[in-house]
């Protein structure tokens, strides 16, 4: 359960730049892994201060930085205070309901996104934040996981592009890394998407409609975090800072093509649940037609039952019919004659 409405309201009134951390608390202790790299030396270690990464640091080598967990704000500080990080940037790291952007400064980039990934059908949504600065990159994240193993095991690779490139390279890397999880995010969609559709088209009930709202809400939320990457990628493309070289111009480039991708899949999404809920509503309306159909023909039957019962209901004193011996079962056979006569005509008629 998320504690952000809380340190939402605890926060107001409070000044610009002051450090809390809002969001849902995944890390107890917050992990700092350390990478020291260039194309001939690679170092991977875990720090518990800066001041340890910066005095073990080579001077001829790249750092990537990658904190899992926001609970230590006292680090965060630091990280601040010796890199000349603005406070609102630092405000924006501990604050996880940020919207995807990109903030340029002289000496560093602030860059925000969300990590979208799949677990037992919901849909989860982590915040990572990227300083990109000349020499070291840092990567903020709200929890610990795999998702950056890939990354870790081509820098152990000495003749690899990321071996030899610079921070704007790694920087690119981490940032494909997030956005391509939105095609297997996509991928699973589609397979709950097309359950889903198998089981309107066998026995929908109210639960069906319910799944189908849910992948509805989530793909409308998936739809607010992709659009607005769009606008981040199309800003580092045109970006002039020394932060991104040109050579990697072309790498963010291709990002964008997939950000672009994943816009248009979400669309097709959202119009398959859109057809999803139409055919949920004909089923529906259906339904509600047989169901009216039957109850028209019973009563159609029981019209002309109800008039022969009303005559002979009369009290009349003068009515052949009441001293005749066989009136009684004559009425049964004219009844049931009637009843399955009408029967046959709806069937004929192709009404049943």
């Amino acid at each position: 359960m998320t504690n952000t409405p809380n340190l939402l309201t605890e926060k107001a009134g409070m000044s610009p730049g002051s450090l809390i951390h809002i969001g849902d608390i995944h890390e107890q202790q917050p992990l700092m892994s350390v990478t020291h790299y260039n194309k001939n030396h690679h170092e991977t270690y875990e720090a518990k201060s800066l001041s340890k990464i910066l005095i073990n640091k080579p001077t001829d080598c790249l750092t990537w930085v990658n904190i899992e967990g926001l609970r230590n704000i006292e680090l965060i500080k630091e990280i601040g205070k010796e890199f000349n990080i603005h406070p609102l940037v630092l405000e924006d790291i501990l604050n996880t309901n940020q919207r995807p952007k990109l903030e340029e400064f002289e000496d560093y980039h602030y860059i925000v996104l969300k990590n979208l990934s799949l677990k037992d059908s919901d849909i989860i949504y982590e915040q990572v934040s990227i300083l990109l600065l000349q020499n070291f990159v840092f990567t903020f994240r709200e929890k610990h996981d795999d998702l950056f193993s890939p990354i870790n095991q081509r820098l152990k690779i000495s003749k690899s592009r990321l071996r030899l490139g610079g921070t704007d390279y790694l920087t690119y890397v981490i940032l494909d890394i997030i956005v391509d999880q939105n095609f297997i995010l996509q991928d699973a969609i589609d397979e709950i998407i097309d359950i889903t559709e198998e089981e309107l088209l066998d026995k929908p009930d109210h639960s069906t409609l319910i799944k189908i709202q849910k992948i509805k809400r989530e793909l409308i939320f998936i739809r607010r975090t992709v659009s607005p990457l769009r606008e981040l990628l199309a800003s580092i493309l045109r970006n002039g800072s020394d932060l991104i070289g040109d050579n990697t111009q072309i790498y963010f480039k291709d990002i964008y093509d997939h950000v672009l991708r994943v816009s248009e899949t979400n669309e097709l999404q959202r119009d398959m649940v859109y057809g999803l809920l139409d055919m949920y509503q004909t089923h529906m309306s259906n339904n509600m037609n047989e169901i009216m159909k039957v109850l028209t023909v019973f009563a159609a039957i029981f019209i002309p039952l109800t008039f022969l019962a009303g005559i002979y209901g009369m009290n009349f004193e003068y009515m052949p019919e009441l001293k005749w011996r066989y009136g009684y079962p004559a009425l049964w056979v004219v009844f049931i004659v009637t009843g399955l006569g009408l029967l046959f005509y709806f069937r004929k008629k192709k009404w049943l």
